[in-house]
């Protein structure tokens, strides 16, 4: 019986199925290389897309800043512009009053009297001056209570004559001013509610 030697027949075909694997190793690592490879690209390209779209953002966000700034400063200068408007139609308005209230001032103070300083705030007028005597004083608040244009005359301060040095008392007041514009509104108001009540009873 013939013997035939297998063991180079078992040794190539060890060596084909290693090369068989290094090769399927090989081509694992390759496919594993490529998904990595596009894996990268993928995630590198949707940071990239990420960033533009932050970057117009950005860009977005800056500009609308920028116009609410812009809207901010309209605002604030309209609101400068109207501020002025409102003291000029106050000055117009008020023009009148400030003539009535220097004729007032001049006409109402009795002889033996004269002024040092006149202050208006809002419709309440501080007049500080110096008189004879404290009658004269007196007399001026009398004055002041048949004014038209002025009421209320309330004495703050006054410093007799003996304690001044001056040969003059000195004195405070303070007197309001009449708005006519405002009293004629309001007469003519209750003049048509007492109308109203009439023509009711009626």
């Amino acid at each position: 019986m013939a013997r035939i030697n297998l063991l180079p027949w078992r040794e190539d075909l060890r060596k084909q199925r290693q090369r068989e694997f290094g090769v399927m190793i090989a081509g694992a690592l390759l496919v594993t290389l490529l998904l990595a490879f596009y894996a990268h690209l993928h995630i590198s390209g949707m940071i990239d897309y990420q960033k533009a779209r932050n970057d117009f953002l950005k860009k977005e966000i800056a500009e609308m800043d920028r116009k609410i700034k812009e809207i901010k400063d309209l605002e604030s200068t309209k609101a400068k512009l109207l501020a002025r408007i409102n003291v000029i139609q106050q000055l117009q308005s008020s023009r009148p009053e400030v003539v009535h209230l220097f004729d007032e001032l001049v006409t109402r103070t009795p002889e033996g009297s004269y002024l040092t300083d006149v202050s208006q705030k809002v419709k309440s007028v501080t007049i500080n001056g110096r008189a004879q005597s404290n009658a004269r004083v007196s007399s001026y608040m009398r004055n002041f209570e048949l004014s038209k244009w002025l009421h209320a005359p309330s004495l703050q301060v006054v410093e007799n004559k003996d304690k001044t040095g001056t040969g003059f008392s000195h004195f405070t007041m303070s007197v309001s001013q009449i708005n006519k514009r405002a009293a004629s509104k309001a007469t003519v108001k209750r003049a048509a509610s007492k109308a109203t009540v009439r023509g009711g009873a009626k």
